[in-house]
C-alpha cells in the first residue's frame, strides 16, 4: 500500500519530505556528544514533537530519527541491539504522524570505508545495513531513504541491503562537494545511472550546499532519469554566531531557490541541515503551485563505473571496447594472475583508455587461476586506474554474479547464450544487480554458422529475458564472428546478422574484432577492414585493440571479407611474405629502472608490489635514505598534486598513501641510525572533537602527514576539550590538528583553542572537517586545511622543523 501511496503521489504533484532532524533535536534540549538515537529513544515525546511539527509543516514524509542507527556507529556508545533501537525508533515516528505521512527508515553512512579503500568488506557492509533494515521494517516504515552517501560503494550495499529484504519504495541521494563530485570522486550521472540500474525507486543529493548549487546537480541527472529526483539541500553554508553554527537562509529565501529546484526536475525536496518546519511549511507552498517535470524516459541504454559514465545514444559508432585485459596468450599477465598481482592488468586499462576505448572486457580465465578472486581484487583495483565501465567476461556464472555484486556500477555482461542451463540463471543475476548483457547466438552443441540459424536464438533469448522486465535498452547482440579461414562466407553472415538487428530488430550489437583474421596474414589489415564495413551496416561496439582499430577501406581485403572470387588467393599472394604491419606508430619505452617501479607504484597505489619494487631498488645499490628523499617523496607529492587538479579522487589518494606507507615500513629498520631530511619534522597531534565520533578525514589527514615525515599522536574521536589539552601538556606537539564533521561540534574547535591559550601553551592549531572553512578557522586564530593534500602543506608551513618548501 504504501508503495502505490507514493508512486500516486508522484504521479499528481511535488512531494515533500520532512527537514532537518539534528538542529531540532539540539534546539529542544539534546545535548553535544550523546548518542542521538539513545537520546531519542530516552525523551520519546521530545522526538514525537519533531515529527509531528513536520507533518504540521506539510511534510508527506518523515525520516525516523536512525541517521546513525547502524552497527559500527552505536557501538561507539556501546549499544548492541540494533534492531531494538531502529524498531522503536520507527514506531516513534509512526505514533507522531499516524496515517498522515509516510515514515522513512533513514540510513546513513557506517563511517568506514569499503575495501580496498578502508578496512570494511563489502558484503559485511549489506550485513551491518541488513540488521538495520531489519529493525525498521518491524517498526512498520512504509519506505527507506538512504542518504547523505559520500561513496558509490556504500550506497549500493545499503540499497542492496534493502532490496534482498523487501521491496519496499526506496529513495538514495549521494552528498556532492562544491567541484560536483563526492568526496570518493562519484559524479551525479554515474551515480544515478548505477543506483537506478539497481533498483533505487528515487535518486538525488543531500547536505553538502544550499538548494542553488544543487540545481546543476539535478540538471546534470534529468536527461537520463528513468525515476524520480530528490533533492534535500541545506538552508545555506553555516556561520559561528555567538559561539554557534547558525544557518542563516530565511525559509522564504529557501522555499523561493527551491523553484529551480523543481523546475530542473526534483519531484521529491525536502530540507537538510539547518532547515525547520517553518521551511518546509514555506517550501510546501511553493511546491503545490509548481508543475512538477517528471523523467523523460522509461529506460536509458547507459553503463558505469564509480567515476564514469557511457551512454549509448551520445556516442559515435562503432565503439571500441578495449580486449587486452585476458590471459589468453599473454604470459607475463597469467603468471601474475597466479602470483595475485595486478601490474600488466592496470597497465593495460590505462593504455586502452588514453588510445580510445571507452569500455573494457575484462575475462581473467586462465589454467590454475582462481578466477572468482582475480575478478574481485581486479574490480576492486582498477577504479585507481581508470573511470571507464566494466564489460564482465566469463563462463562462470558464479564468477558473474560475485563480479556483478561488487562492481561500484552498471556493467556490462559478456555473454548470455540459449543455453538453457545457465539461461534463466544469468538473466536473474542481470536482473538483480541491474546489468545490460551481450546476447551470444549459441544454443546447444551445434555451432549457427549463418544467420538464418542465429536469428531464432536471438528471438528466443530476448523473448526471455523481456518476460522478466528487460527491454533492448538493455541488451547488445553478438554478431559472432567466426574466422574467415575456417569459413569463407563467415564475414557476409555477421554482416547479415549486424544488418538485420540494426534495421529490423532495432537492436544494439558488438562483435569480437579479431576473430575474423586468425590464421591469416595481415591480421591488422582485415580487422580495420572488417570494422569499416560492420560499422556502415550499424554495429555499435566490438571489442578490439583500441590500438589498432580505426576502420579503413581496402579492395583486396574488402573482397576476401565478402568472398569475392579467388579473393583468397590474390590476398595472400600481395600479403603472405609482407612482414606483419602494426598500421599505428608505436612509442617506445625507455627501459625502467628499480627506483622507477618504486615510483610508480606510489603515484599508482600499487600496495601489492611496493615492498617487492623497493627489494629490487635496495638489491641495485640504492641506499633508503635516497628512495625515500629522492624517489618516494616525490612521488606522493606528485600524487598531492594531481588530487589538487582534480586528476585524482579520494580512493586514489587513499591508495598511494597506502602504498607509501607500507613502503617506508618496508625501509623503517634501515633508517633507524641515519638522521633524514625526510625524518626531521614536528609532531603532529590529532583529534576529532568531543561529540563527533566521525573520524575518515582525519585518518586520511594522519596517513598523509606520516608519508611526509612528521609523527603522529593520533588521539582518536570523541575527544574531550580537557583530554586534548592533556596531550598537548604531555608531547608539546609543534601543531594541533582538529576535525569536526557537525555543525554541533565544531564550536568544540574553538573551545580547544582559548582552552590552550588559556594554559599559555605554544602550539599552532590546524582544523578541517566538512563543516569547516576558512573564515571559521581564522575566527578562532587557527588555520584551515580542507583535505590531507593541504594538511601537508598547512603542516609544513606551521613547522617550523619542516624543510625549505620546495
Amino acid at each position: 500500500m504504501s508503495n502505490s501511496r507514493i508512486k500516486l503521489l508522484l504521479k499528481k504533484r511535488v512531494v515533500l519530505l520532512d527537514g532537518a532532524t539534528g538542529t531540532e533535536l539540539h534546539k529542544r534540549g539534546m545535548p553535544q556528544g550523546v548518542c542521538p538515537e539513545s537520546w531519542c529513544l530516552k525523551n520519546p515525546e521530545l522526538t514525537k514533537s519533531v515529527h509531528s511539527d513536520y507533518l504540521k509543516a506539510g511534510s508527506d514524509i518523515v525520516y525516523a530519527c536512525t541517521f546513525g542507527a547502524n552497527r559500527l556507529k552505536l557501538s561507539h556508545f556501546k549499544i548492541k541491539d540494533v534492531v531494538s533501537v531502529n524498531r522503536r525508533l520507527a514506531l516513534l515516528a509512526r505514533q507522531a504522524v499516524g496515517k498522515k505521512a509516510l515514515v522513512a527508515g533513514d540510513i546513513a553512512t557506517t563511517g568506514e570505508f569499503i575495501k580496498p579503500f578502508g578496512s570494511l568488506d563489502f558484503n559485511q557492509a549489506v550485513d551491518i545495513y541488513k540488521e538495520q533494515v531489519k529493525g525498521l521494517l518491524l517498526g512498520g516504515v512504509d519506505l527507506f531513504a538512504i542518504e547523505t552517501m559520500i561513496d558509490i560503494q556504500e550506497a549500493r550495499a545499503a540499497l542492496i541491503a534493502v532490496k534482498e529484504l523487501t521491496n519496499k519504495f526506496t529513495i538514495v541521494t549521494m552528498t556532492y562537494e562544491s567541484g560536483g563530485r563526492t568526496l570518493n570522486g562519484n559524479d551525479p550521472v554515474s551515480a544515478l545511472i548505477t543506483l537506478q540500474s539497481l533498483g533505487a525507486d528515487a535518486i538525488g543529493c543531500n547536505c553538502s550546499s544550499g538548494p542553488q548549487a544543487m540545481v546543476k546537480i539535478i540538471s546534470k541527472m534529468r536527461p537520463y532519469s528513468t525515476v524520480p529526483l530528490v533533492a534535500k539541500p541545506n538552508a545555506g553554508m553555516p556561520k559561528l554566531i555567538n559561539n554557534k553554527a547558525v544557518f542563516n537562509m530565511k525559509p522564504g529565501d529557501f522555499a523561493d531557490s527551491a523553484k529551480k529546484l523543481i523546475t530542473a526536475g526534483a519531484t521529491i525536496i525536502g530540507g537538510c541541515c539547518g532547515t525547520t518546519p517553518e521551511h518546509i511549511f514555506k517550501l510546501k507552498k511553493v511546491a503545490l503551485r509548481s508543475k512538477p517535470v517528471f523523467p523523460k524516459r522509461k529506460k536509458i541504454a547507459a553503463l558505469s563505473s564509480a567515476r564514469g559514465v557511457f551512454i549509448f545514444e551520445k556516442e559515435k559508432f562503432p565503439i571500441v571496447v578495449g580486449e587486452k585485459i585476458n590471459p589468453t596468450g599473454k604470459k607475463t599477465m597469467q603468471a601474475e594472475l597466479l602470483q595475485n598481482k595486478y601490474t600488466q592488468i592496470r597497465t593495460f586499462a590505462k593504455a586502452q583508455e588514453a588510445q580510445g576505448a571507452k569500455l573494457l572486457d575484462v575475462n581473467l580465465g586462465a589454467p590454475r587461476v582462481d578466477e572468482k578472486k582475480a575478478m574481485l581484487e581486479v574490480i576492486s583495483l582498477l577504479p585507481l586506474a581508470t573511470s571507464l565501465p566494466l564489460v564482465i567476461d566469463s563462463a562462470n556464472p558464479e564468477v558473474i554474479e560475485q563480479a556483478l555484486r561488487f562492481y561500484p556500477g552498471r556493467a556490462l555482461i559478456n555473454s548470455i547464450s540459449g543455453e538453457s542451463r545457465k539461461l534463466k540463471k544469468l538473466l536473474n543475476i542481470a536482473k538483480k544487480y541491474g546489468a545490460m548483457f551481450i546476447i551470444l547466438p549459441l544454443a546447444g552443441k551445434k555451432l549457427p554458422k549463418t544467420f538464418k540459424e542465429r536469428k531464432p536464438i536471438i528471438e528466443a533469448v530476448f523473448k526471455a529475458a523481456k518476460k522478466i522486465g528487460f527491454s533492448k535498452e538493455d541488451i547488445l547482440i553478438d554478431g559472432l564472428v567466426m574466422p574467415l579461414s575456417w569459413n569463407a562466407q563467415a564475414a557476409g553472415e555477421v554482416f547479415k546478422t549486424i544488418s538485420w538487428c540494426t534495421r529490423s530488430f532495432k537492436a544494439k550489437t558488438i562483435v569480437g574484432l579479431s576473430n575474423i583474421s586468425f590464421g591469416l596474414p595481415q591480421r591488422h589489415l582485415i580487422n580495420k577492414v572488417f570494422l569499416k564495413l560492420a560499422g556502415i551496416k550499424g554495429l555499435t561496439l566490438a571489442i578490439a585493440d583500441p590500438e589498432d582499430s580505426p576502420g579503413l577501406r581496402n579492395k583486396l581485403a574488402e573482397d576476401l571479407l565478402f568472398n569475392k572470387p579467388k579473393a583468397s588467393e590474390k590476398f595472400i599472394a600481395a600479403y603472405a611474405k609482407q612482414k606483419e604491419s602494426t598500421f599505428s606508430k608505436r612509442i617506445s619505452k625507455k627501459k625502467l629502472s628499480p627506483c622507477d617501479y618504486v615510483s610508480i607504484a606510489i603515484i599508482e597505489g600499487d600496495r601489492s608490489q611496493i615492498e617487492e619494487f623497493i627489494q629490487k631498488a635496495l638489491e641495485s645499490g640504492e641506499t633508503p635514505s635516497k628512495l625515500i628523499e629522492q624517489v618516494m617523496t616525490p612521488a606522493i607529492i606528485k600524487v598531492g598534486n594531481l588530487f589538487d587538479r582534480k586528476e585524482y579522487f579520494l580512493p586514489q589518494l587513499i591508495a598511494s598513501a597506502e602504498a607509501m606507507k607500507k613502503g617506508v615500513s618496508r625501509l623503517e629498520p634501515y633508517l633507524k641510525n641515519q638522521k633524514l631530511a625526510w625524518a626531521k619534522k614536528g609532531v603532529i597531534i590529532l583529534a576529532t572533537v568531543k561529540g563527533d565520533v566521525h573520524d575518515i578525514g582525519k585518518n586520511i589527514v594522519a596517513l598523509m602527514l606520516k608519508n611526509h615525515g612528521f609523527k603522529i599522536i593520533d588521539l582518536g574521536k570523541d575527544i574531550s576539550t580537557k583530554k586534548i589539552i592533556q596531550n598537548i601538556k604531555i608531547y608539546s606537539p609543534d601543531i594541533v590538528g582538529l576535525s569536526a564533521l557537525m555543525t554541533t561540534t565544531m564550536i568544540n574547535m574553538d573551545e580547544v583553542v582559548k582552552s590552550a591559550e588559556r594554559e599559555g601553551l605554544k602550539c599552532k592549531f590546524m582544523i578541517g572537517g566538512a563543516v569547516v572553512n576558512k573564515a571559521y578557522a581564522d575566527s578562532i586564530g587557527a588555520k584551515y586545511a580542507k583535505d590531507g593534500v593541504e594538511a601537508v602543506r598547512v603542516a609544513e608551513k606551521l613547522d617550523n622543523k619542516s624543510a625549505p618548501k620546495r
